[in-house]
């Protein structure tokens, strides 16, 4: 039997991660986490960015993954917004992917880069906003996504030091299926 997976499936915003992680879930069983799932659900109380915020953001993700880990699920695909030259951000993906190895699954890395040209076309793509209420402000949105383009370093310029199996791959050309399937066969699942 195949060790359970952890996925961590991180790009900047509307690179396609959440697209992406539904067609490999579709492939490979695992369950996919987005991370608007928690923002989508916390925000109907606390306002973006604040501690109550953050921390029951933190909180429920940390919880699912826990749970995940020790159910008979394959696997679980989540997706971040990693700013990478934030500490603080590598610092909770690792107790994610520690929580995991604890219970013997193996870590997977997969950074998603495309375009700004691209990724200013997905911001308003259906799909996206029917998954991500915050985000059909598309005027706001594309405000955002730029602020966070100039503000914070979305992908590495190399090879990045992960706790896990990686690969980075450049999806603007590629439709999400076929990213998906990219992701699949490199890492032979």
């Amino acid at each position: 039997m195949d060790k359970k997976k952890l996925l961590i499936l991180f790009g900047p915003p509307a690179v396609g991660k959440m697209t992406v992680g539904k067609e490999l879930s579709a492939l490979t069983g695992m369950k996919l986490f987005h991370n608007h799932m928690t923002i989508e659900l916390v925000i109907q109380f606390f306002e973006f960015g604040t501690p109550a915020f953050s921390r029951l953001v933190s909180t429920f993700r940390r919880m699912i993954a826990e749970e995940v880990a020790q159910s008979d699920l394959p696997g679980l695909i989540f997706t971040y917004v990693w700013a990478l030259d934030q500490q603080s951000d590598r610092l909770f993906l690792q107790s994610l992917a520690a929580i995991f190895r604890q219970a013997g699954s193996e870590i997977y890395y997969v950074e998603l880069q495309a375009a700004l040209k691209e990724r200013l076309v997905r911001n308003k793509t259906a799909f996206r906003l029917s998954q991500k209420p915050t985000k059909r402000d598309v005027t706001w949105s594309e405000k955002h996504l730029l602020e966070l383009e100039a503000k914070y370093q979305m992908n590495s310029t190399g090879d990045l030091a992960v706790d896990g199996h990686y690969l980075k791959l450049d999806n603007t050309h590629l439709s999400p299926m076929a990213a998906a399937q990219h992701i699949k066969a490199h890492f032979g699942w």
